[in-house]
C-alpha cells in the first residue's frame, strides 16, 4: 500500500516538474515568440489597436460634417508558417506563390517572397487598399496562407479639403503602427488615438471637432485655386478668421495634397505656409505703421505732409510704387489717403513722426515676431530682427511699408483682427473646444476705429473690393520676394490683400495671397477681385444684413492704380 502511495506521488512530481518546465519555456525562453505571435493575432482582429477618434468640420447651422473617419478596407495579407508547411509537404512553391502575388499586387516579385518566407510570423500585410480585381483574383487563386481580411485604415471623405489643416495618418516612427502626422492628426495625435486601456474598458478614443467650416472652406479653396491658375502664379493661400473669437473659419494653399493618397504628393505639400512661413507683406504693414502713429498720438487721419513722391534715406532712393504714372501727391496730403493710394512715402514720414522705438513697440504689441499660439503644428514667429538700435534708418522706413519685416500670414491675420474688433489681440484657434483668449490690449478702440475707417476709404474709393450696401475695411500689400540664394530682391511679386467686415460688426477678416508674379500685376486685377468674391460668399452664407446706404460710399475711383 505504502509502495502504491509513493508511486503515485512520484508520478505526480513529475508531472508537476514537467509542468514546471513547460511553464517556464513558454514563459521565459520563448515568451517574447508567443507574445509577439498572439500580438499578430490581436492585431488580426482588431483588439489591441485604439478605434482613433474622428475630427469634424461644423457649418453655420451647428451641424458636424465628418473630415475625418475610420472605415475598413480590403486587405490581403500573408500567413507565412502556414505557406511554409504547404511547401514543406510539397504543396506549394515559394516563387511561384511569389509570381502570382506580384501579378495580383504590382509589386516586386522578390520583395514578395522576403516578405511570406517570414517563418516567425503569422500575419504579414501585403496589400492594403486592395481593390475588388484584386480580392477577387487573390480568392480565385487560392493561395496557400495567403488571405483577404478587413482592416480600419483613415478615410478622408472630402478628399483634399483642407488637408493642410488636417494632415494624415500614415505609419510611425518605429514602424510598429501608425500615428498622425502633420494638421490636426499630428497636433492632436496623443488624443485622437486614445490608449490600449481605453480599448479595455470598450471606450472610444475622444473625437475632436474644429471651428473650420466646410462650406467657406470649400468656397476659398475654389477661388485660390482659380486665381493661381489664371495668373500663373507658384501657389496661393488664404485664412478666414473671426476677429471677435480668433476661431479660423477656413485656411488652406495651393498646391496642396489628397491625404487619402498622401505619398502621392511631395513633402513641400504637407506643409501649412500660413503657419509654418514667413514673407514680407508689403502694403498691408501700411495699417498697422497707422495704428502705432495715431495710438502713439504722433498723427491723426487727417494730419498732412508733403509729398515729393520720393524719400532720399541712407544713401537710397525710395520712390512711390506709381510715381512715374501718378507724380508726387504733394502738400497737403493726408494719412487717409496714404493709405487711399498706398503711398510708400507716406508710411515712412508716419513711422518718422511715430519714432523708431516706438513703431517696433507696437509692432511686437501686435504679436508679430512672436508665435500666435495656434493649435497647429510647425508654427514660426515673424522675423523683426532688423530693427534694432544698430539698424540704419532705411530698414525701418522700408519695414514701415512692409519690406524688409517679415511676419507669417497667421500673424498678420490675427493683428488686423485686433483692428477689426476694436483693439484686442486674440489667441487663433481651431479645435472648437476651446474657448477665445484675450492676449492683450493692443490699440485704443478709438484708434481702431479709425484705422478701420481709413481702410473703408480704401475700399469705397477703388470700388474693387467693395459690396454694395456693406461697409468693407481693406488693404492690399504687393512686395517683392527675397532672394533666397542672399541678398536683394527677385524680379517677381507676392500679392496680398486682407479685409473685414461688416465694420458695424465685423463678421469675418478674410486674407488671401498670391505668390511669385510678374512686378506688372496689380493686386487690384488679382488677389482684389478674387478677395472680393470670397467676401461676398461670407455675407451670403451668414445671411448678413446689410449696414449702410449708398450715399455713404465715396464716387468711384476709375483708375486702377488707387487701390494698389
Amino acid at each position: 500500500m505504502g509502495y502504491r502511495i509513493s508511486a503515485i506521488i512520484g508520478v505526480l512530481a513529475l508531472v508537476y516538474a514537467a509542468l514546471i518546465v513547460k511553464v517556464y519555456d513558454i514563459q521565459i525562453i520563448h515568451g517574447s515568440s508567443y507574445q509577439a505571435e498572439a500580438a499578430q493575432y490581436d492585431e488580426i482582429a482588431g483588439l489591441t489597436t485604439p478605434q482613433r477618434g474622428d475630427i469634424y468640420f461644423v457649418d453655420n447651422a451647428g451641424d458636424e460634417i465628418p473630415a475625418a473617419i475610420n472605415k475598413d478596407f480590403p486587405i490581403l495579407y500573408a500567413d507565412p508558417q502556414t505557406i511554409a508547411e504547404s511547401v514543406k509537404a510539397g504543396k506549394a512553391n515559394l516563387s511561384d506563390i511569389a509570381q502570382k502575388l506580384a501579378f495580383i499586387t504590382g509589386s516586386s516579385e522578390s520583395v514578395l517572397q522576403r516578405l511570406i518566407s517570414a517563418k516567425s510570423s503569422v500575419y504579414v500585410p501585403l496589400l492594403h487598399k486592395a481593390s475588388a480585381d484584386q480580392v477577387n483574383a487573390a480568392v480565385a487563386d487560392q493561395l496557400p496562407g495567403i488571405d483577404v481580411g478587413q482592416e480600419v485604415l483613415r478615410f478622408y471623405p472630402l478628399g483634399s479639403v483642407a488637408s493642410q489643416v488636417l494632415g494624415f495618418v500614415g505609419p510611425n516612427s518605429s514602424g510598429s503602427g501608425s500615428s498622425g502626422h502633420y494638421g490636426i492628426e499630428g497636433y492632436y495625435n496623443d488624443i485622437l488615438s486614445g490608449s490600449a486601456a481605453a480599448v479595455a474598458d470598450g471606450r472610444d478614443s475622444p473625437d475632436v471637432v474644429l471651428t473650420i467650416d466646410p462650406n467657406i472652406q470649400m468656397a476659398a479653396e475654389k477661388i485660390v485655386s482659380d486665381l493661381v491658375t489664371s495668373n500663373n502664379a507658384t501657389g496661393g493661400s488664404f485664412i478666414v478668421e473671426d476677429p471677435q473669437t480668433g476661431k479660423i473659419l477656413a485656411m488652406g494653399s495651393v498646391p496642396d495634397f489628397n491625404p487619402n493618397d498622401y505619398a502621392s504628393s511631395s513633402l513641400a505639400d504637407f506643409m501649412n505656409p500660413n503657419v509654418q512661413s514667413v514673407y514680407e507683406p508689403g502694403s498691408i504693414m501700411k495699417v498697422i505703421t497707422m495704428s502705432a502713429g495715431i495710438d502713439s498720438g504722433k498723427i491723426t487721419p487727417d494730419t498732412t505732409y508733403d509729398d515729393k513722391g520720393y524719400v532720399n534715406v541712407s544713401k537710397a532712393h525710395i520712390t512711390n510704387y506709381n510715381l512715374t504714372t501718378h507724380g508726387p501727391y504733394g502738400p497737403g496730403t493726408t494719412m487717409t489717403q496714404v493709405i487711399e493710394h498706398s503711398i510708400n512715402t507716406g508710411a515712412i514720414w508716419a513711422e518718422n513722426q511715430t519714432g523708431n522705438d516706438t513703431f517696433l513697440s507696437y509692432l511686437k504689441k501686435f504679436g508679430l515676431d512672436q508665435k500666435t499660439g495656434i493649435d497647429l503644428p510647425g508654427e514660426v514667429n515673424g522675423d523683426l530682427s532688423q530693427l534694432n538700435p544698430k539698424s540704419p534708418q532705411i530698414d525701418w522706413d522700408t519695414a514701415a511699408y512692409g519690406q524688409g519685416a517679415a511676419v507669417s500670414p497667421i500673424e498678420l491675420v490675427d493683428a488686423v483682427s485686433a483692428i477689426a474688433n476694436g483693439g484686442t489681440l486674440m489667441r487663433p484657434y481651431i479645435n472648437a473646444a476651446l474657448q477665445p483668449q484675450t492676449i492683450r490690449r493692443v490699440i485704443s478702440t478709438s484708434t481702431a476705429e479709425q484705422v478701420t475707417q481709413m481702410m473703408v476709404d480704401a475700399v469705397d474709393l477703388a470700388q474693387v473690393a467693395n459690396i454694395n450696401g456693406y461697409s468693407l475695411a481693406g488693404k492690399t500689400g504687393s512686395a517683392f520676394i527675397p532672394n533666397p540664394a542672399g541678398g536683394g530682391y527677385l524680379d517677381k511679386l507676392t500679392d496680398s490683400y486682407i479685409g473685414f467686415g461688416p465694420t458695424s460688426n465685423p463678421r469675418f477678416v478674410a486674407f488671401i495671397r498670391l505668390n511669385t508674379i510678374p512686378v506688372t500685376s496689380l493686386a487690384a486685377e488679382t488677389v482684389v477681385p478674387a478677395w472680393q468674391k470670397l467676401a461676398q460668399y461670407i455675407t451670403n452664407y451668414y445671411n448678413i444684413p446689410p449696414d449702410r446706404t449708398t450715399s455713404d460710399v465715396i464716387p468711384n475711383c476709375r483708375d486702377l492704380i488707387c487701390g494698389q
